[in-house]
């Protein structure tokens, strides 16, 4: 079998690779051992200079016919009007090695990483890792110990392969370094559920690699807000993230205060704004910002947001000049946005910007052999909190892990429920010891507080409206539609958002859908008014 042919991409060294007199051979220079070494012959050198050195160019050429006759020397001259510009010589590399033919199933292809200023050498390592250099990078240094007194000229030579995985210790520490990280976004808590292993698994690539929008789904309580500090504390240790996390539940904005809460406001902007404000996309600046409840947002916040994302700047409130932002954001949501894609209350185009990376939490329910650990969790944040350690005896933490596993126990609020729980029972513990009793006293009060109040059936929404003899004048047809209709507008703000809903498929249909008038036309034909709802 032909031994592939080694080539070497290098660049002239100006002063290293310097020598016209005899006691040249003393001197270590770094082309010409390359070129020397005993077990890996250099078959081509494309040595790269400046068109004013082909005298030493010429040395060079002549001295590599002495100790390497068999080398072929390509003499690559390129113009460069500074050697410390990055942009100039990652330019040069690129189109240089772009018009060379490669043949990798014939050779070889190494980047001489020793010779050239520290810019030359930064932009070989980054044409290798691009693979516009498919190859491996080679260094070359003086020689030591003896040989240095018996070959003073020869130096040694080193070939690094940027295939990480192949160093062992390198390996071992990537290994642990990424157990580490999963470890810290599940804060430590040895969870067995292996759906949500799956999840943070991919998270944690995902956080340390790419700064688009992460879309945490899931129910109330599943720990979103929780996480997404998790990931800003990685990011913050791994990257270069100075910024703050800045975090705000969209559900507690409304009317004016929703704009200017977001995106600040200018002193003046309306009544009350006695100063500027910055807002938090401002505050998020370098940062990670945390919209919790980002369905809460009215369609105008959502274009402003979206308009944030795309191009880092946004319009305070009373302001002409655009201001700048740069940040990660996390976006969280108990609601299907798809839905609220459908019915008009969330701006399709922001929900395709945030769909990137989504992950979807699932609630305490659905990971119950992860309660375990997640309770002692809790008993450790109590402990820190409080000052005071608290513990089971053995009989109640049977009875509280027994109820809280049992596929009956609902867990409506999740996690903060088992938090909230431990609360209560640590600090009705005596001396810090739970015991049967709190745990049966806890238990009733969590199934007191998961009780719902029996929702309104159809025909008990329309006895609240109608009185007997008027519900006989309407046709059994049209009363579940009615209750429907009615139930609907209840829970919307407007008319239109009622519409929205209720007309969400035919909608698509029309030019300039009316919704608002299509609803009170309804309504009148039962003599009904949006506000009588």
């Amino acid at each position: 079998m032909n031994r592939k042919r080694n080539v070497i991409f290098s660049f002239l060294g100006t002063s290293l690779d310097r020598g016209m007199m005899p006691d040249r051979w003393e001197r270590w220079r770094p082309n010409i051992s390359l070129c020397q070494q005993e077990d890996f012959l250099v078959d081509r050198l494309v040595l790269i200079r400046q068109k004013q050195f082909s005298k030493l160019t010429e040395q060079v050429h002549q001295d590599l016919k002495q100790v390497s006759p068999e080398t072929e020397l390509v003499d690559q001259v390129v113009t460069m009007r500074d050697p410390w510009d990055f942009q100039e010589m990652y330019e040069l590399l690129h189109n240089l090695l772009r018009s060379y033919h490669f043949d990798r199933e014939k050779e070889n292809y190494y980047a001489h990483m020793t010779t050239g200023t520290h810019v030359v050498q930064i932009c070989l390592f980054l044409m290798v890792e691009a693979r516009f250099l498919p190859g491996k990078l080679i260094q070359t240094g003086p020689p030591r110990g003896r040989k240095a007194q018996k070959h003073p000229g020869q130096g040694v030579s080193e070939i690094i392969d940027l295939d990480l995985s192949k160093y062992d210790r390198l390996q071992t520490r990537f290994v642990e370094e990424q157990v580490e990280a999963r470890d810290f976004l599940r804060s430590g808590i040895a969870t067995k559920n292996a759906a949500f292993n799956a999840l943070i698994e991919e998270l944690e690539v995902v956080a340390l690699r790419s700064s688009a929008p992460i879309f945490l789904t899931g129910p109330t309580g599943a720990g979103k807000s929780h996480l997404a500090r998790r990931v800003y504390e990685l990011r913050q240790s791994r990257t270069d993230l100075e910024g703050d996390f800045v975090e705000i539940n969209c559900a507690t904005l409304r009317g004016d205060t929703a704009m200017s809460t977001l995106f600040g406001h200018k002193k003046g902007a309306f009544t009350g704004a006695s100063s500027d404000r910055p807002g938090v996309l401002r505050q998020a600046h370098n940062g990670l910002l945390f919209l919790d409840e980002i369905g809460e947002l009215g369609l105008d916040e959502q274009a402003m947001l979206l308009r944030a994302l795309e191009e880092g700047t946004f319009l305070p409130v009373g302001s002409d000049t655009p201001v700048k932002s740069c940040f990660q954001l996390i976006a969280g949501t108990n609601r299907d946005l798809r839905t609220e894609v459908v019915t008009g209350n969330f701006r399709e185009d922001l929900f395709a910007r945030l769909n990137i990376w989504t992950f979807e939490l699932p609630g305490l329910g659905k990971r119950r052999e992860d309660i375990e650990p997640n309770l002692d969790y809790e008993l450790k944040r109590f402990t820190e909190k409080e000052s005071r350690a608290i513990t089971f005896n053995k009989e109640a933490r049977e009875s509280f892990l027994t109820f809280a596993k049992d596929p009956a126990t609902p867990w409506r609020g999740n996690f903060r429920d088992l938090n909230a729980a431990v609360t209560r029972m640590g600090t009705l513990a005596p001396r810090g010891r739970i015991r049967v009793e709190q745990v049966e006293q806890e238990k009733r009060r969590l199934e007191m507080l998961w009780q719902r109040p029996r929702e309104e059936s159809g025909s008990e929404i329309l006895s609240d409206l109608f009185s007997e003899n008027a519900l006989t004048d309407i046709d059994p047809f049209d009363l579940p539609q009615l209750s429907y209709v009615i139930e609907v507008c209840r829970k919307s703000k407007n008319l239109s958002e009622a519409g929205r809903s209720l007309f969400s498929a035919s909608r698509k249909k029309k030019t300039n859908p009316n919704d608002s008038d299509r609803v009170r036309k309804y309504l009148a034909k039962f003599g009904l008014k949006f506000d009588d709802l």
